[in-house]
């Protein structure tokens, strides 16, 4: 494994274990507005928006990932045209000034 793909699972990782305490704070919020639960309903409402809200933050995540990677591929060839047409720009910018030279040096012979 990469140290790159290491540092990228740790820090998904750290921030997964974010998302679970804020919905865990959420949570614990929500319920605080409904001082009637008992504790037993109380610890079940707080389980149910916890795993609501887990889900919802696994869709939107792998939503994310997906357009994360058709963006990537998206400009990858972008970036391949872009560094085509500047090669392509500098070959022919060379041979022009290549033959430029060419025939500025027969052009003087020539005298």
């Amino acid at each position: 494994m990469q140290l790159d793909q290491a540092v990228n699972e740790i820090e998904g990782f750290l921030l997964w274990e974010a998302e679970k305490d804020r919905a865990r704070t959420r949570a614990k919020a929500f319920c605080d507005g409904l001082p009637w639960l008992t504790d037993t309903q109380r610890r079940e409402v707080e389980l149910r928006y916890c795993r609501d809200r887990h889900e919802t933050s696994r869709a939107y995540l792998e939503r994310i990932a997906q357009r994360s990677a058709a963006l990537r591929t998206e400009y990858q060839g972008v970036y391949q045209a872009l560094r085509r047409r500047l090669l392509t720009a500098f070959v022919a910018g060379s041979l022009a000034v290549g033959t430029l030279a060419a025939m500025a040096a027969i052009g003087m012979s020539a005298r």
